[in-house]
């Protein structure tokens, strides 16, 4: 009897000293809370037991920010809910936890020493704690922080940031959920003009088919590229400038370069010689009244010399060597 009483308590002394000895597994404790809701809001003491475990064998992607209406953080509302998205997607990607990555959140409310220790003055701030045992484990223990320089980013990118540092591991691909609304209103849309379309295409074909409006389509591009509109564009040239006299100069020197109101001038100089060409050579021939005729071919006609007469002196501003001219504008 008193050698079984001794074997037992030797027994329960090894037994506890095993119990001492054996690892307690911390990413399993975070991994079955990722499960039931992620990313895991944590506090002070949170942020501790997750960071400064040593060594680590999991890593962890810490969101600090500031959600309360009294900070004013814009940035922090439009990040939370693509880290959110994020957590919820890697982590029902990876329920076995394969890739050992823990997302926790901690609110200014609830971290304010944490902030303080890290000398924090802005939010919101992306944290990521590298292994530092296990076989993914880095050399160096220090977090790499997240860049908001070009704004807070869509999951996808930060995604794309995480998985740069955790290679050799599952990188669970980002999975938006369906916008219901956005597709049913794309559906509504696009039934609502395929109907109206169908009602109206009786009216909207012999408008199509109407060889005078292609004509004038046609005709008002020509023009418009003819004058330079491209080049404004390219260039991007101002609409005026200066004389250097007080007042605006509306045509630029040189055959290389011009304003924006030059291109306009120059089109409907454009238009109006075309316009004239066309009812000279189409509707005067169809008046029946000679004499009318006779003055309306006068007319057009007088209209293309002086119109023509003050293009070539624009052509002459632009370069003083231009050879041709016409009266009245010498």
């Amino acid at each position: 009897m008193r050698w079984t009483s001794l074997l037992a308590s030797s027994l329960l002394c090894a037994t506890g000293v095993v119990a001492k000895k054996a690892p307690v597994d911390t990413f399993a404790g975070f991994q079955a809370k990722q499960l039931s809701s992620t990313p895991i809001k944590i506090e002070d003491s949170g942020y501790q037991k997750l960071v400064s475990g040593s060594p680590r064998n999991y890593s962890s992607a810490i969101l600090l920010t500031a959600m309360d209406p009294r900070f004013g953080c814009q940035l922090c509302r439009e990040f939370q809910p693509e880290f959110d998205l994020l957590a919820k997607s890697w982590t029902k990607g990876d329920k076995a936890g394969e890739s050992r990555v823990v997302f926790a959140t901690l609110d200014f409310n609830d971290g304010r020493d944490t902030f303080m220790s890290l000398g924090l003055q802005t939010a919101p701030v992306l944290l990521f704690f590298p292994a530092t045992a296990g076989p993914h484990a880095v050399s160096s223990p220090e977090p790499l922080r997240y860049d908001f320089t070009n704004g807070p980013g869509p999951a996808e990118v930060v995604h794309h940031w995480l998985s740069r540092h955790l290679p050799g591991r599952p990188h669970p691909p980002v999975k938006r959920p369906i916008n219901w609304l956005a597709w049913m209103t794309s559906i509504t849309i696009l039934l609502g003009s395929a109907t109206a379309l169908f009602v109206a295409w009786p009216y909207v074909l012999p408008i199509i088919q109407n060889r005078n409006i292609w004509a004038a389509i046609s005709l008002i591009s020509i023009l418009l590229f003819t004058s330079g509109h491209m080049f404004n564009h390219i260039r991007k040239v101002p609409y005026v400038a200066g004389d250097g006299r007080g007042g605006i100069s509306y045509f630029a020197g040189g055959f290389q370069n011009q304003f924006g109101m030059e291109t306009q001038l120059i089109a409907a100089m454009y238009g109006i010689l075309s316009f004239s060409a066309i009812s000279l050579a189409v509707k005067v021939p169809r008046i029946a009244d000679p004499k009318t005729q006779q003055v309306a071919a006068i007319a057009w006609g007088g209209i293309i010399f002086l119109v023509y007469s003050f293009l070539l002196s624009v052509f002459r501003m632009k370069n003083g060597g231009y050879p041709f001219s016409l009266p009245p504008f010498m």
